[in-house]
């Protein structure tokens, strides 16, 4: 059996392992390590869960995603609806500050900006509206404004790296140049090179990763 047949084989029992993903609707073709994913899901979140189970799987170096949201006529909402709850969400959650983020629908699709000044705020805020019924996308342009040092940033970023056990931090370089993060060197899996960018997002003063990491198997 091929690496690609048995990657494919993978994906899917990851898909079907994943309770927040239909997996009889997702095509799953793999290639050179690339997986694609197509068909139809019910719900953006679903099309979200599944592209970030197959990035799970080893062996995975790149997820290309051609999957539609439709949704159930009980799914439906107006845009004016969507916004509404949005602008719900973002108040309810504890690390979105008040005001700090502005929501636009179109045809069911999301759009965050503003300025904050922390990655995590930026994702929190795309997680809160997320799992809301009748979104099909969500784009999020919040961009972030920190005050920090670009030396302080790589000083937090490497620290951070070498907590990581099942990280080789040695093979992992990081060039900082104002809030651009520039990423360099080989990691074991495509999760680990999630991991990795998780953890520089989290640094403060970062607005921007630029992934050159090379995935080795």
């Amino acid at each position: 059996m091929s690496n690609d047949r048995q990657l494919q084989q993978d994906v899917i029992a990851e898909l079907g392992w994943d309770a927040a993903v239909n997996a009889s609707r997702i095509g799953v073709e793999a290639k050179n390590g690339i997986i694609t994913l197509s068909g139809h899901v019910e719900s953006y979140a679903q099309k979200w869960a599944a592209e970030r189970a197959a990035q799970r799987v080893g062996g995975v170096k790149g997820v290309a995603v051609e999957m539609d949201v439709v949704l159930p006529g009980s799914s439906q909402r107006t845009d004016a609806d969507i916004a509404s709850a949005a602008r719900n969400a973002l108040e309810w959650n504890v690390l979105v500050p008040r005001d700090a983020v502005a929501v636009m629908v179109e045809d069911g699709h999301i759009t965050l900006s503003g300025d904050v000044e922390w990655a995590y705020v930026r994702s929190a805020a795309e997680s809160s509206v997320r799992g809301l019924q009748g979104v099909k996308d969500v784009s999020n342009l919040i961009r972030i404004r920190p005050q920090i040092k670009p030396s302080d940033v790589k000083t937090k970023i490497e620290a951070a790296l070498q907590r990581r056990a099942h990280l080789d931090a040695r093979s992992i370089s990081v060039d900082v140049d104002k809030g651009t993060v520039t990423l360099a060197g080989t990691v074991d899996s495509l999760a680990e090179r999630v991991t990795v960018e998780n953890a520089v997002w989290n640094a403060p003063g970062v607005q921007k990763v630029v992934d050159n990491l090379i995935v080795a198997r």
